[in-house]
């Protein structure tokens, strides 16, 4: 019989309108090519936006927060794994997991990690520099807490390791470098992909939800577009992603060429359009989904430190242009959508980037390797770090019990 994988999401996958939801389907992929039976819950509803699970043989269900039929569900299905899709799905259902299931591994998924992105952001609002205060915030203490209850945790940069090992004294074997999981580009369909003179205008895309994105929208609208603009009189800037909100759509300036288009069905033929993206994050964290579609889609990038942190490893041929004061960066912006040998060269590099960095063929054998290691010797794993230990019998008796008054309060509504 095939060993049984849960998966607790904090939404319902959408590969169409988020990295997350792209990043939750590569991990599937992975375990559906060892033969995991793939169970996959949420307690969130679903959107018209979410992927059918069904079509590729993964069973659902629909769980409920600070409720007792987790735990008859989970004790029932046994899993010899179970995937926390980001901290605060952890610090819900880790607890349930380890009193049904004490010999299941319990593994995180961060995406990314989000005491660094809120660090940034108050930094950001503040004014002020970035710096290990900012870092150390609530958010950090849920978040770091989460990672040392669980067995293993998939990080998705480098950088982000990084942080964790040196700046919060995170031991190695708890983390796991685990990018976005790509099939490789093929010469012949670099071939394809248009070139320069088949392209115009600017584009750039994201989940208008995600705090980073809007953020990057409004400093485009206000401070890049214009001097772009300005030297370019023709040229127009594409604005796609789900979830528009009211504020969005007041960014939409037609009469400026500035379009605010909303979700798209196919984003690799609007990226296989655009002469450039555009990508002027100011906090957050992770990798950057966008400067994946772009590079899949052969589509040069202009971006900022934080946009291009972790996405090249050690690679100093990039496919982006990477600025961080407005001026300098629209200035690249016409470079680039100008100068046909520049965009060539920025181009090729976005191929080799993803075959060489993201080929999911060199990181699916090992990372199944490593998480069936742990799991035949799970005891001995737990044992060398007993702060875990500590963390979770203290989180089940606060959390289980807010959990037990929660559930209680709602019988007698």
């Amino acid at each position: 019989m095939n060993q049984k994988l849960l998966i607790i999401g904090f939404v319902w996958p959408e590969p169409k309108s988020s990295a997350a939801g792209s990043r939750m389907m590569q991990l599937i992929e992975v375990f559906q090519s060892a033969n995991y039976d793939i169970t996959f819950a949420s307690a969130c509803a679903k959107t018209d936006n979410a992927f059918d699970l069904s079509s590729i043989n993964v069973n659902t269900e629909n769980i409920v927060l600070n409720d007792s039929s987790f735990d008859v569900f989970v004790k029932e299905l046994n899993p010899c794994m179970v995937l926390f899709d980001r901290f605060m799905v952890e610090e819900q259902f880790g607890w349930r997991v380890a009193e049904q299931c004490p010999d299941t591994l319990r593994l995180l998924d961060t995406e990314d990690l989000h005491s660094l992105r809120k660090g940034r952001q108050q930094a950001l609002k503040d004014n002020s520099m970035f710096d290990i205060s900012y870092l150390q915030n609530d958010t950090a203490k849920r978040e770091i807490a989460s990672i040392l209850r669980c067995d293993l945790s998939f990080i998705i940069s480098q950088v982000e390791i990084e942080i964790l090992v040196n700046q919060f004294n995170i031991d190695e074997h708890l983390l796991y470098y685990l990018p976005f999981l790509l099939d490789p580009i093929s010469p012949e369909t670099q071939k394809k992909s248009p070139k320069f003179k088949d392209r115009n205008h600017f584009v750039t895309i994201g989940n208008f939800m995600h705090p980073p994105n809007f953020d990057a929208v409004v400093f485009l609208k206000t401070e890049i577009w214009p001097l772009i603009r300005k030297a370019l009189p023709k040229a127009e800037m594409h604005i796609y992603g789900s979830y528009v909100s009211e504020k969005a759509q007041q960014l939409n300036k037609p009469e400026d060429g500035f379009f605010i288009l909303g979700y798209t069905d196919n984003v690799k033929e609007v990226m296989e359009h655009a002469k450039v993206c555009l990508a002027p994050l100011r906090f957050g964290a992770g990798l950057k989904g966008k400067l994946i579609d772009a590079m899949e889609g052969g589509t040069p990038c202009v971006t900022t430190t934080i946009g291009a942190e972790g996405m090249y490893g050690t690679l100093k041929d990039t496919n982006a242009f990477i600025e961080d004061d407005a001026k300098a960066f629209a200035k690249q912006a016409v470079e680039l959508h100008s100068n046909k040998i520049y965009w060539n060269g920025k181009q090729k590099n976005g191929f080799m980037i993803i075959n060489t960095l993201y080929d999911k063929a060199i990181y699916t054998k090992d990372v199944l390797h490593t998480v069936e290691t742990l799991l035949a010797d799970l005891q001995s794993h737990r044992q060398q770090h007993f702060l875990g230990q500590i963390l979770m019998h203290q989180t089940m008796q606060s959390t289980k019990y807010m959990s037990k008054w929660i559930e209680e309060k709602n019988k007698d509504k």
